[in-house]
């Protein structure tokens, strides 16, 4: 197969209502990028996309969970989110969000072709409406029992359990998130992308010319979407949050959000290409580049079907050449959830195992779910950062690191004769670009992980079988050879480590002195990699074994995590003594939002808040420091009681009080302002 001229290269993009955690990772962003980092080291013209998905039904409910704007919403998480993905060391070119006036132009510009062409159909028919919160519900607002399997939770565009995807009017006896209600049915008028009318060309394009390419977890679901009849699927929806439909008579609407998403790599691709200089067409539409969707299986059918039969009614652009989604992660045998906070989330991780992404990436890969659920633990953890990095890795780097130094000086020695051992043992080495490239290209980056490795045993193999401080004295010139040998492996694992392990690829090179990258290239030929005369960096140690009480650590966090979830309801406490009219309206209670927070100087339970109540900005301290972080609280709205008389704490004048009070769980929340629109300073009554 000839090789492409160009690859396009995108990862699912994340819903900004959250922080990203492993099953992300493992799912989506790790694979992507061990992808995009082997293709730049071959040398091809790559750009690996991504960005915020900020216009999803999850983006209102957070807002309306946490009495802030949606707005409020995205920026927090998109920030929390991309320096998350930097921190880590997920290499994409560009890192957008769809609330980005190129994405809005982009879309817009989408559906108004589409829409002119004629690809839309328009109907008035009967959607879901929760009376008492006067809206349609779409999506995530409403959930019920799925037609298909039965899973008693399933959401309005999709089951999580089957992954089959829905209509909301699909669900059997469906209820309002909003208010809880059951909902009723109400006429409404919505463009629909015909999918019916391109069953033909998915059925030739997918079953036939992809049958032996394409992941059989994802050829199996679309297939049996395929079989079960397309229909046409609504592209617009009744919302208050999102992209404006952008023609007549769709005022109030707005782009159904798996419309406007995916075309979110396109407008990614587009600020790239502003930003850099270059420009944006040929990787979305040159017929020789290659198209790669990293996705979760939650999103098969939106990148398989719809966003396939998106690109073919407009016409200009290419198709995906390949969508290899994985299957889901789970944590210590039960399924990631946000809501329960079951989860590792990344940047938690980093603060707490700081200097070791590529630890949790070497996990993940290794775990990865690529043709089933799998299962993250801690012990897991620890056991592969031990018994593997630090064991095999680090022991080999070590090994030729120290004896290099004791020997040598830290300079690479001359090589003498070169025996069937040590020719045997070069030779090996050169096959492996080639055998971790064919994983690679294959998709199995787990098999491709654990080739690298091999290349590490057989490093100590090599070192453990000939012994070179046996010989040393007796016999130095035959040591010579064996660390030059035992150098060029380890200048191999420098490369071929770069995609699974980038911060450790860089350690080594500036441990072995190395000024610029070792080639896949160089590694498969008959070429030096690191030359007799060069002068190794200073050692160090790659990986750190991590100890018990780490791991004890993050295991009570997510006991704790289990406690929370499984207490008790808390009781209603009892009423209070009354009080007159009079003692009641004497309080003067305010809108606010909390612009700034820092913890009290050694003061555990006290953050100290800068609150924004509409008549100034004002200091109030409170006690909510051991239930949330000062980065937790920045831009809550909350209900403040600005009379209440000044008093300082710990030397801090405190000027007013944020209500609080506890939920079902017992867990400490903030009194939050009912209406989202109000402003800050409105005086609650």
């Amino acid at each position: 197969m000839q090789t492409p001229k160009r690859y396009t290269v995108t990862a699912a993009l994340p819903y900004t209502n959250g922080p990203i955690h492993i099953g992300h990772l493992a799912g989506v962003y790790v694979p992507g990028d061990i992808y995009a980092r082997y293709l730049r080291l071959q040398g091809r013209d790559v750009i690996y996309v991504c960005g915020s998905d900020e216009h999803g039904v999850a983006i209102s409910m957070k807002a309306r969970k946490e009495g802030i704007t949606p707005q409020q919403v995205i920026d927090k998480y998109h920030h929390i989110i991309e320096q998350s993905f930097q921190n880590f060391g997920i290499s994409f070119d560009v890192y957008s969000r769809t609330s980005a006036a190129i994405h809005h132009e982009t879309a817009s510009a989408f559906f108004r072709k589409l829409y002119e062409e004629g690809k839309f159909i328009e109907e008035t028919n009967e959607q879901l409406y929760d009376a008492e919160a006067n809206q349609f519900l779409a999506d995530r607002f409403v959930t019920g029992t799925c037609p298909k399997c039965g899973h008693t939770e399933a959401y309005g565009d999709q089951c999580e359990k089957c992954g089959s995807s829905l209509n909301a009017t699909d669900l059997i006896q469906p209820k309002s998130t909003i208010t809880g209600s059951t909902p009723i049915l109400k006429q409404t008028k919505h463009w629909f992308l015909p999918l019916d009318q391109y069953d033909v060309f998915l059925r030739e394009w997918i079953l036939k010319g992809h049958q032996h390419d394409w992941k059989p977890n994802v050829y199996g679901q679309v297939k049996s979407w395929l079989e079960d009849g397309l229909k046409p699927r609504a592209v617009t929806r009744d919302l208050d949050w999102g992209i404006d439909v952008p023609v007549e008579g769709a005022e109030g609407k707005k782009l159904y959000v798996w419309f406007d998403a995916p075309i979110g790599y396109i407008s990614a691709t587009k600020e790239w290409a502003q930003k850099t200089g270059n420009n944006w067409e040929p990787y979305w539409k040159d017929q020789d580049t290659k198209l790669v969707h990293f996705i979760g299986k939650d999103n098969i059918v939106f990148h398989c079907i719809i966003f396939p039969a998106m690109l073919k009614a407009e016409g200009s652009y290419i198709l995906p050449d390949n969508v290899p989604a994985n299957e889901f992660l789970n944590l210590e045998g039960n399924k990631l959830s946000t809501s329960k906070n079951w989860a590792v989330w990344l940047h938690e991780y980093l603060q707490d195992f700081p200097g070791q992404q590529d630890v949790l990436r070497y996990c993940l890969t290794a775990t990865a779910p690529e043709t089933k659920d799998n299962d993250f633990t801690w012990k897991d953890f620890q056991a592969r950062n031990n018994n593997e990095l630090v064991a095999v890795f680090g022991n080999f780097i070590n090994r030729v690191a120290v004896l290099t130094q004791k020997y040598y000086q830290g300079v690479v020695p001359t090589p003498t004769e070169f025996t069937e051992v040590d020719e045997a043992t070069l030779t090996e080495l050169r096959a492996y670009p080639a055998v971790i490239a064919d994983s690679i290209e294959r998709y199995r980056f787990r098999e491709a992980q654990q080739e690298m490795m091999q290349v590490a045993r057989l490093g100590n193999k090599y070192l453990a079988d000939e012994e070179p401080w046996k010989l040393i004295k007796e016999n130095p010139e035959r040591v010579q050879t064996q660390m030059y040998v035992a150098l060029q492996i380890a200048a191999a694992l420098s490369s071929l480590c770069e995609p699974f392990l980038p911060h450790t690829a860089k350690k080594l090179q500036l441990l072995l002195g190395l000024t610029k990258p070792v080639a896949w290239s160089a590694v498969a030929a008959e070429n030096a990699l690191i030359a007799a005369g060069s002068t190794l960096g200073e050692a160090q140690l790659l990986f750190q074994k991590i100890e018990d009480e780490t791991i004890q650590k993050q295991l009570d966090k997510l006991e704790q995590t289990k406690q929370d979830n499984q207490a008790p309801v808390a009781s209603i406490a009892p009423a209070k003594e009354l009080c007159t009219y009079e003692d009641f309206s004497k309080m003067d209670l305010r809108v606010g939002t909390i612009i700034a927070a820092e913890k009290m100087p050694k003061a555990d339970k006290l953050l100290v808040l800068q609150v924004q109540t509409g008549l100034d900005t004002r200091t109030i301290v409170s006690g909510i420091a051991e239930h949330f972080t000062p980065e937790e609280v920045v831009g809550k709205r909350v209900t403040v009681l600005v009379n209440l008389a000044p008093r300082k704490l710990r030397g801090v004048e405190s000027q007013g009080m944020i209500l609080m009070t506890n939920d079902a769980n017992g867990k400490l929340v903030f009194m939050q302002p009912a209406a989202e629109d109000v402003e800050d300073g409105a005086v609650i009554s």
